[in-house]
């Protein structure tokens, strides 16, 4: 994003709106076909999409057989390409369409790219199907038989023909798409894959595919495989209502992809015409290119082709100064999924691959006791299911994890009495070790002024109860032959939120370190629906989940709950997690990152899930993101780099990412915020 440009407009965050068009055909019919060809590219500029697809051989319809042969049928297609290059003209939207054209005596299906008047280029159909239901090398000629790379079509001359032609957006230099046909998708290697090679980050399929059983599913598998393996969005447009039902039927399929996830599908079988549409993010195609670097070796594997294909400029007005957030849903909480069974599916996966990473260090170590401190919080909860698990995996005694809760100064009764009925509902050695005096002790011996009586509950009245905890756990460790296991997760050390050293920083095996908080929630919440430790550890767990994260370090006026809140201090957890997910995963702009978080919790979305607690339905202005997001920038970047490079051992848990300096993540403990604090300032206060 640009100084001055408007802020709450997809197109200015590297968004572009495609368009997949479904019209009625009739067949052989190509001035009623061009006619619904007009009304449905000017619905789709209404949409303000940049870019319209059609199906394979739309202008004639695709079941016309040897009518491709009479030469009536070749004039009318040619005259209502020269009337829908007229109507576009005034209609600001790239348009892709289908028609048998005569070329050199040779007849090919082809693909015609029109903007604003011109015909940009067209593309013959590579791979012509010729088996079952399908004769289409008795009509047409596969690309390779071209004689002219340029020919003349409507009154234009030196128009670009090819299948090796990629078209470029001026105004938005990362729209580059590639066009095929149809089969074209169905062959091992689809000429599209040079094409994203070549630079395309948005693929065009024109096709027509009569249906039959199962043929709906296989489609989805092609192009959300092909937009996966191609780290891009890929347009697919089949053949709608009207087509001849001889021997075929068609179920008038379109479908829009990107990066192997589905953005907008057609209704199937609908005897009226449709248009989907879908906001792709250009931008994330980018970064995972430039992160996968094998995809960068393919390129260089087959540069010599690649060097082969023409590159076709296009004028595009690209509605940059409304207001226009666009319809694309984006999660609230990137690392949980919102659909209920794959949320399920998720929790457990997680769970089983924290569980499996502890049982393989206990398994190498010899050891046979795991020793964790328990608060009666979210991720000493999390940590000790992980621990139980492990025991019951390697058919050890629950009894061999050795839990101690550590009351201090802040210790308030709601946690106490949960961590004391959680350790017994899982059958752990639960005991429980009073820090306050080795605290006074250490705060007597530094000359700290709470050790005289003075209420002075500074950073190293809170770091010496930490770290006296972790002292403990340790020397019991050496005491008792166990491992310490960490319990400290990934949104904590994003932000730095944990006492260095000899401190909650600290143990021998880290099972949370790459487990979000937002995520943490919901395993923990998923565990206890299942009953998988029992119902009254469950009546436990329920309860956790309904506490405030505090850190238990500071006392207050009431000592039944915690006093302190974490999240008025570093920012609420659901907002920085999302935060890091896009600052880690893609290393996004603070102004995108504020943009998707306006758009995923402003209030224009309003309730959440079903079934989400009502404290996780929250709303931010976009004041309050730019607020936030400033404190987690100011935090990851210039403050807690120190703390993440040495960090213990732990399982890498989801690709949202970890912040080992052994795996994902590797920076300088002395780097600067101040171009992500820059960049902050192009995001408005408010609306």
């Amino acid at each position: 994003m640009k100084a001055g440009e408007e802020f709450f407009n997809f197109y200015n965050h590297d968004f572009v709106r495609v368009a997949v068009a479904l019209p009625a055909v009739k067949v052989a019919d190509p001035a009623y076909n061009g006619f619904q060809i007009v009304e449905m590219m000017r619905a789709a500029a209404d949409r303000k999409a940049a870019l319209v697809l059609f199906p394979e051989l739309g202008l004639s319809a695709y079941s016309c057989e040897d009518l491709f042969h009479q030469r009536s049928l070749l004039q009318a297609c040619r005259a209502e390409l020269d009337r829908i290059a007229a109507a576009s003209r005034l209609t600001p939207v790239i348009t892709v369409v289908g028609a048998p054209l005569q070329i050199d005596h040779l007849l090919f299906n082809c693909a015609i790219v029109i903007n604003r008047g011109q015909i940009l280029g067209v593309v013959p159909k590579t791979y012509l199907p010729n088996y079952r239901e399908f004769y289409e090398a008795r009509q047409f000629n596969p690309a390779a038989h071209a004689v002219s790379d340029a020919i003349e079509l409507c009154g234009q001359t030196g128009i670009p023909f090819g299948n090796n032609l990629l078209f470029e957006a001026d105004q938005q230099p990362l729209l580059k798409f590639h066009v095929e046909i149809c089969e074209d998708l169905w062959v091992p290697i689809p000429p599209s894959s040079y094409g994203a090679m070549a630079g395309a980050t948005v693929l065009l399929n024109l096709s027509a595919s009569n249906i039959t059983v199962g043929k709906a599913g296989y489609r989805h598998q092609l192009v959300a495989s092909q937009s996966a393996r191609c780290l891009c969005a890929y347009m697919y447009s089949g053949a709608g209502p009207g087509e001849s039902t001889t021997d075929l039927a068609w179920d008038g399929h379109a479908l829009i992809y990107e990066n192997g996830n589905l953005l907008a599908e057609s209704r199937r079988f609908s005897p009226d015409p449709q248009i989907i549409c879908g906001e792709v993010d250009l931008e994330r195609l980018t970064q995972e290119r430039m992160r996968q670097t094998t995809f960068a070796a393919n390129v260089r594997d087959y540069r010599d082709r690649l060097r082969g294909f023409r590159r076709i400029g296009v004028k595009v007005e690209l509605p940059r100064g409304e207001r226009l957030l666009g319809d694309r849903i984006y999660e609230r909480f990137p690392y949980v999924p919102s659909d209920p069974a794959t949320r399920d599916e998720r929790c457990a996966e997680v769970y089983d691959i924290q569980v499996q990473g502890l049982s393989k260090r206990l398994a190498f170590s010899g050891l046979t006791h795991v020793v964790i401190g328990i608060s009666g919080g979210l991720d000493s909860t999390q940590a000790l299911l992980v621990c139980a698990d492990a025991m019951d995996r390697l058919r050890l005694p629950r009894s061999n994890i050795l839990a101690y809760t550590m009351p201090g100064f802040a210790t308030s009764t709601r946690t106490l009495t949960q961590a004391r009925r959680l350790m017994q509902a899982l059958g752990c050695e639960a005991n429980e070790l009073d820090i306050r005096p080795a605290c006074l002790q250490m705060l007597k011996d530094i000359g700290h002024p709470y050790a005289e009586g003075r209420k002075v509950y500074d950073v190293t009245f809170e770091n010496v109860q930490a770290g006296e905890r972790t002292s403990h756990l340790f020397r019991i460790a050496n005491l008792r032959g166990g491992l310490v296991v960490g319990t400290g997760d990934l949104s904590e050390l994003a932000l730095g939120w944990c006492t260095y050293g000899v401190g909650d920083h600290m143990s021998h095996y880290a099972v949370n370190a790459s487990v979000p908080k937002t995520l943490i929630r919901h395993v923990i919440r998923w565990v206890a629906e299942t009953q998988r430790v029992g119902s009254d550890a469950s009546a436990v767990l329920m309860e956790i989940l309904e506490t405030p994260v505090s850190p238990e370090l500071v006392p207050g006026s009431c000592d039944a709950e915690p006093s302190q809140q974490t999240e008025a201090a570093i920012g609420p957890y659901e907002l920085q997690d999302f935060n890091l997910y896009y600052t880690l995963r893609f290393g996004y702009l603070p102004s995108r990152t504020a943009f998707l978080a306006y758009c995923a919790w402003s209030n224009r979305l309003r309730g959440g899930w079903p079934g989400i607690p009502a404290s996780e339905r929250n709303q931010y202005s976009i004041g309050e993101i730019k607020k936030y997001l400033r404190i987690f920038l100011q935090r990851f970047f210039a403050l807690s780099q120190y703390k993440r490079s040495c960090i213990p051992n732990a399982p890498k848990v989801g690709s949202g990412g970890s912040l080992s300096p052994r795996g994902d993540y590797r920076a300088p403990s002395d780097s600067e915020a101040e171009v992500w604090l820059g960049e902050l300032e192009l995001i408005p206060d408010s609306e």
